[in-house]
């Protein structure tokens, strides 16, 4: 209840502090196209049950047609103004309409299209034992998803071999300790990162070994080596081209 009427009264209060940014960009991707500045997504919300995510729109309109889910920075669908709008976070900050009416949380593992969540192991299923958030440990880990997979000639493939097996355990690991303390430490971080991500890393590293998180996790969160392919928690080997197929 106490994180119900937190987010209820942070994101109407977000909502209004933004507003002054938001229109203008809302108007700016008008202009560019003549059509609406928000791409409505349909995402697997809490224990599956599905709702229409609001973003502010950032890729060609009918880019979810092309049948890739998952963006790299060079995605040729990201619009010039797109590039400022996820630059910046804003395309999550329209995010906070969800949270509000309640289909999301401020802090909670990121919502996933359909065809991801069919994908999840047994494990990865508790993920959908929270409600969707906004950001979350994973948020501020892998901020930089779109260069992480920029030059791939799979974007999907690359994100579940190296993206998704951390994602997964960070978000289990997220929702085994959730607290108001922790919302409250991830929100700041968030923006940390904005400014400074080897800041916002070296704090949550902390928090990670408070939380008592495996060290080889904590290793990856701290994004000081590359990232090699991995299983998804609840599997015995990485994912490969055909797993995708035949999901």
């Amino acid at each position: 209840m106490l994180k119900r009427l937190i987010d209820f009264f942070a994101s109407a209060f977000g909502l209004v502090l933004v507003a002054p940014v938001m229109l203008p960009v809302m108007l700016l991707v008008w202009l560019q196209d003549r059509h609406s500045p928000f791409y409505i997504a349909d995402r697997a919300g809490y224990r599956g049950r599905n709702f229409r995510m609001v973003k502010l729109r950032s890729m060609i309109v009918n880019a979810d047609k092309s049948g890739v889910d998952s963006t790299s920075a060079n995605d040729r669908r990201i619009t010039g103004v797109g590039r400022f709008i996820r630059r910046f976070k804003l395309d999550e900050l329209s995010q906070l309409w969800n949270v509000m009416i309640g289909d999301m949380s401020l802090v909670g593992p990121r919502p996933n299209v359909a065809a991801e969540v069919s994908r999840y192991t047994e494990q990865e299923m508790g993920l959908l034992e929270a409600k969707p958030g906004i950001t979350d440990i994973s948020s501020i880990v892998f901020s930089d998803e779109g260069d992480i997979l920029s030059g791939s000639e799979d974007p999907d493939l690359d994100y579940n071999r190296l993206i998704r097996p951390w994602k997964s355990r960070l978000g289990l690991l997220y929702i085994e300790h959730q607290g108001v303390l922790l919302d409250l430490a991830l929100i700041a971080l968030t923006v940390v990162a904005i400014v400074s991500k080897r800041r916002a890393l070296t704090a949550l590293s902390a928090i990670l070994r408070r939380l008592d998180a495996p060290d080889e996790l904590i290793a990856v969160a701290g994004r000081r080596t590359a990232l090699a392919p991995h299983p998804p928690p609840g599997a015995s080997s990485p994912v490969v081209a055909a797993d995708l197929r035949g999901a």
